[in-house]
């Protein structure tokens, strides 16, 4: 029979690892995979399958409070910046030592804990602590993408819990079973970096391929003047909001579902609140991916040209363009890193094109 971690389509280890410790738990898991991976998704359904009686049937009332970020006793602890603080890693502890309401556990997932290494001022040792001293009945789920050296005390603390990108075949397999269009489940999972919710999105967007387009013709399409450089920018950021809308509609047909689920009004007006905070993250998360796949598409458009730059007749022209090919490399692959550290995109962007054109 289903259980809730089937829901973690193409991560066999992965699962049978949970299954195991949701019956015994200790206090504390990291679960880490690469970008694509959706390890929110990951840590709920593990969330779940700790506070279900049933260890994650899927379909009960726990189940289902945990799924929609409903269940008072799990919190998913949030950070307002592109790091952690010491007052928000603080705010998990506090957290963590409230006595659960129901029978089960108090479960307190930290996300992209790796984040607590950057920054002005390293956070790691706040959560450390929590780590140390947990209360009985808490458990932490923490999250990252890697796992710096400056983490290795706090793994120490932890079951870890690897996942890895699903495989575009994995992908387009399950888009299939789930009604797509082949085809368009083809070109989806290509753009979903191995991410199987952003393939469940992209396959329901008429507009992708003139994306994947766009992307690809930016390098032909730059210019030295600031208002050229703006204006594509200005189309990037239409393109980017054009992107959300379907995910946005398929919020909203899963508010509508859980609407007529719930016949509890008080609980129902939480739940709402609740949910409406998750859908905003979720939209964050994914405009960041649809940023991070068109800086790859990026990144291949040049790499093609230093390779055909390389494999042009030897001469100061051939060399001259390989040198530009590779500087722009290194400058898509600098915004890359920026990405995930920095709060403003436009400004993002800017830097970028204004430095390819210069490239």
């Amino acid at each position: 029979m289903a259980d809730v971690l089937d829901r973690l389509v193409g991560q066999d280890a992965a699962v049978a690892q949970m299954r195991h410790h949701v019956r015994r738990p200790v206090h504390a898991y990291l679960l880490v995979g690469p970008v694509g991976v959706d390890l929110h998704e990951a840590a709920l359904a593990m969330a779940a399958a700790l506070q279900c009686p049933t260890h994650g049937c899927g379909t009960c009332a726990t189940c289902r409070r945990v799924l929609d970020e409903a269940e008072a006793d799990v919190s998913v602890v949030e950070r307002a910046g592109v790091t952690w603080r010491v007052e928000e890693l603080r705010e998990a502890e506090r957290v963590a030592r409230r006595r659960p309401l129901g029978s089960g556990y108090q479960v307190v997932v930290v996300e992209d804990v790796e984040l607590s290494t950057t920054g002005g001022v390293a956070t790691a040792a706040t959560l450390l602590k929590s780590l140390e001293e947990p209360p009985e009945r808490t458990i932490f789920l923490l999250t990252a993408r890697d796992l710096p050296a400056a983490l290795d005390t706090l793994v120490s603390r932890c079951v870890v819990v690897r996942f890895r990108a699903l495989r575009p075949a994995a992908l387009v397999a399950a888009l299939v079973a789930e009604g797509a269009d082949a085809d368009a489940a083809a070109f989806a999972a290509g753009a979903a970096n191995g991410d199987l919710r952003r393939a469940r999105v992209l396959v329901r967007d008429p507009a992708l391929a003139e994306r994947l387009a766009g992307w690809r013709g930016l390098p032909e399409r730059l210019t030295s003047q600031l208002s050229g450089v703006m204006g594509l920018v200005d189309e990037i950021e239409r393109g980017l909001d054009a992107a959300m809308a379907p995910l946005v509609a398929w919020q909203a047909d899963e508010a509508e579902r859980r609407r007529a689920e719930d016949r509890v009004p008080g609980a129902r007006a939480t739940g709402r609140r609740e949910q409406e905070a998750s859908d905003r993250r979720e939209q964050r998360r994914f405009r960041l991916e649809e940023i991070a796949w068109g800086l790859r598409l990026l990144s291949e458009v040049y790499r093609t040209r230093l390779v055909e730059a390389v494999g042009d007749t030897p001469g100061p022209r051939a060399s001259e363009r390989a040198r530009a090919s590779l500087r722009a490399l290194e400058l898509v692959a600098e915004a890359h890193r920026r990405l995930g550290t920095s709060l403003d995109e436009v400004l993002l962007l800017s830097d970028l094109l204004v430095s390819l054109a210069a490239a």
